[in-house]
């Protein structure tokens, strides 16, 4: 019988924590996952060797079993790689210094409906028959989390919007609040995959992405835009009106400002996700527009300037 290398299965370190271990997990999961790759055998495999690694590793008893179990393998292989035949009860005293631990029957063989269950490794391991004073039980199991992308405007992330994500049994309408940027995630408690067995829903995860604006470019809070300003207006001075995502405002233009300044406007960038009152600035660089197609007189005069100077 071949060993499981879960954390292999999984790309972690064996001293992953859980947290980690069900990043991995999620990552995997959606890349290999069958809706993803439809008449893929080799992709539902790998997503049931996924499932399998993250069932054992997300679970405290069995990932203490099945560490354990790693150091005896010898001894294991010795028995024949019959679970019947090897006196767990005994092995797991021994490995645990004398004290001796309930083995549970446990069926999981459903988690994935006819398609197949785990494998058999995991069926030796967890899926014996009961020893005595041991009652079969089904477990009961939370459903997975899931994560979905939403992609919303720059717009959207400032004020804050709302998505409605129907499924076949039901219409969720999710409030995304302002502050997002690319990467956040929303969380909508017991949105995700059903429990099994009275075990409560898994999460609904939002991950967020903010599309590219054409007006600004986004640094965490702040913003920055390009404005273009006449030349009259860069040597002369004057006023410009300036588009935030607030609203228009006037910006003061000095005289014999040159191209490429960069005028900061406090407060008009972006509001802080957990701080709704709280904003980044807005930072505005001015370019110059030249005027163009200029006439005779506006070239004569032009070059007298040129000449005075």
């Amino acid at each position: 019988m071949e060993y499981k290398d879960y954390y292999h299965v999984l790309g972690v370190k064996k001293d992953a924590s859980t947290e980690e271990i069900r990043k991995a997990y999620r990552k995997l999961a959606r890349k290999y996952h069958p809706d993803v790759n439809p008449n893929n055998k080799e992709a539902e495999e790998r997503f049931k060797e996924i499932n399998e690694a993250n069932e054992v590793l997300t679970d405290p008893d069995k990932r203490r079993k099945y560490d354990t179990l790693g150091a005896n393998w010898q001894q294991y292989q010795q028995a024949g790689g019959d679970p019947n035949a090897f006196d767990w009860s005994q092995w797991m005293a021994n490995a645990q210094g004398g004290q001796r631990m309930r083995t549970e029957y446990v069926d999981l063989n459903d988690l994935f409906g006819n398609g197949g269950g785990f494998s058999d490794f995991f069926q030796a391991m967890f899926g014996g028959a009961p020893r005595a004073g041991s009652r079969g039980q089904s477990p009961v199991m939370t459903g997975r989390d899931i994560e979905q992308s939403v992609e919303i405007t720059l717009a959207e992330a400032y004020r804050g919007t709302t998505r409605i994500l129907k499924t076949s049994k039901r219409r969720l309408e999710v409030k995304i609040p302002a502050g997002v940027d690319t990467g956040s995630r929303v969380r909508i408690a017991g949105g995700g995959e059903a429990g099994r067995n009275a075990g409560r829903a898994g999460d609904l995860y939002l991950v967020i992405v903010v599309r590219e604006d054409p007006n600004y470019k986004r640094e965490g809070n702040d913003l920055h835009m390009h404005v273009p300003v006449s030349l009259y207006t860069l040597l002369l001075g004057g006023e410009i009106s300036i588009e935030t995502l607030k609203g228009k405002l006037s910006l003061k233009i000095p005289a014999e400002t040159p191209a490429g300044r960069e005028f900061r406007l406090r407060g008009q960038g972006m509001p802080a996700l957990k701080n709704a009152e709280q904003f980044g600035d807005l930072y505005v660089k001015v370019d110059v527009l030249l005027p163009q197609k200029l006439s005779d007189e506006e070239k004569k005069l032009f070059k007298q300037l040129a000449a005075m100077r």
